[in-house]
């Protein structure tokens, strides 16, 4: 089986990605993570305002497998949440880089990108 694996993004061995955008990051789950859990039935994510830290939990996804955490792949402040995860927690499923993604971010180390597995490497990583 083949997972989408995005190039514009950078991701954390932990299976979450990133798609940095000019000082911002969009973040969210890989394709991989969302088949491995099954099918998501709720998302707790921080509020808007709140500070992540690159390599720490910042939130939880909750599946009819199992509980798992969520680790920010870059530290900053919390700019955005994706609500309609509070509704529709399928998303995650149906589209982990699109209507799936969870929060965007205010960077507050743009080199943080740097220590991130690149599209290669991660495809390498779940091969």
């Amino acid at each position: 089986m083949s997972f989408d694996v995005p190039e514009d993004r950078r991701y954390l061995e932990s299976h979450e990605w990133v798609r940095p955008d000019d000082g911002t990051a969009r973040v969210g789950i890989t394709d991989f993570a969302q088949d491995e859990l099954g099918d998501v039935v709720f998302v707790e994510l921080p509020e808007e305002g709140d500070e992540v830290t690159a390599d720490e939990e910042f939130g939880v996804v909750e599946s009819i497998k199992a509980v798992s955490d969520i680790y920010a792949p870059v530290s900053g402040t919390v700019t955005a949440v994706n609500e309609q995860l509070f509704d529709e927690p399928e998303l995650v499923n149906e589209d982990p880089f699109g209507d799936g993604w969870m929060l965007e971010v205010e960077l507050a180390d743009e080199d943080e990108l740097d220590d991130l597995l690149s599209p290669e490497a991660y495809g390498e990583q779940i091969a």
